[in-house]
């Protein structure tokens, strides 16, 4: 890709290629929210509104998409609520909250809000399609096999956002369980970055530890701002 194209356009083209690149176990299946027109349209503006422009970004590294946040609205830990109401990009969606969105949200905003937080990160994916099995989500790790099928797939994701123009020298992975392990296996055999920081992942901290949500934010605001 041209130097000289914005981060956005890198985006729409990746996320408008996606394609699960394996057959998956019975019962389970591909969420890819880029073939559907309304998160092409929604993330497209987001896209638009925040990355128009050649800067580097600092890679941020979930897990896969989950059904009520970027499964919906195509972007990475934003829900409806929060694409509308933090965002300010209206859309029609159902109004469902998602956990983890409610946390980063909350973070964004301690680290100065979307403008200045974005201009400086960018969220990603381990694997960047998602899994929906008897109906939930399902984490890429949690089928036996399946990491090990999509290792290929994705450790080129991550190569396309290397060449997207994302900081080499460090990136941060959420979850500091199996996400870690598998994004750390990455990039000891692809030499990706110089440094991976693992931090708590927003669903757990919500989950197990919502007293403390503020202590975590702290953290993240530490690490990131």
């Amino acid at each position: 890709m041209p130097e000289t194209m914005a981060l956005a356009a890198r985006l729409e083209d990746f996320y408008g290629s996606i394609r699960m690149p394996v057959s998956l176990p019975p019962g389970i299946s591909a969420m890819n929210p880029y073939s559907e027109p309304a998160s092409r349209e929604y993330s497209s503006v987001f896209f638009w509104k925040y990355y128009d422009d050649c800067q580097p970004r600092t890679l941020l590294i979930g897990i896969n998409p989950g059904r009520f946040g970027a499964g919906v609205t195509g972007v990475m830990f934003t829900d409806p609520v929060r694409l509308e109401n933090h965002c300010g990009i209206a859309n029609d969606l159902p109004k469902r909250q998602e956990l983890s969105s409610v946390f980063i949200y909350r973070m964004i905003d301690a680290c100065g809000g979307t403008s200045a937080f974005y201009s400086r990160h960018l969220f990603s994916a381990v694997c960047p399609l998602g899994f929906v099995k008897k109906g939930k989500n399902l984490n890429y790790y949690d089928e036996p096999g399946l990491a090990d099928a999509l290792e290929e797939f994705m450790a080129e994701s991550v190569r396309m956002h290397l060449d997207m123009g994302v900081h080499r020298d460090r990136a941060y992975v959420l979850g500091m369980g199996k996400n870690a392990r598998h994004m750390q296996r990455l990039n000891e055999r692809y030499s990706f970055f110089g440094e991976l920081i693992a931090l708590p992942h927003p669903r757990w901290i919500m989950q197990y530890r919502l007293r403390r949500m503020e202590e975590f934010v702290e953290l993240y605001r530490s690490c990131l701002a």
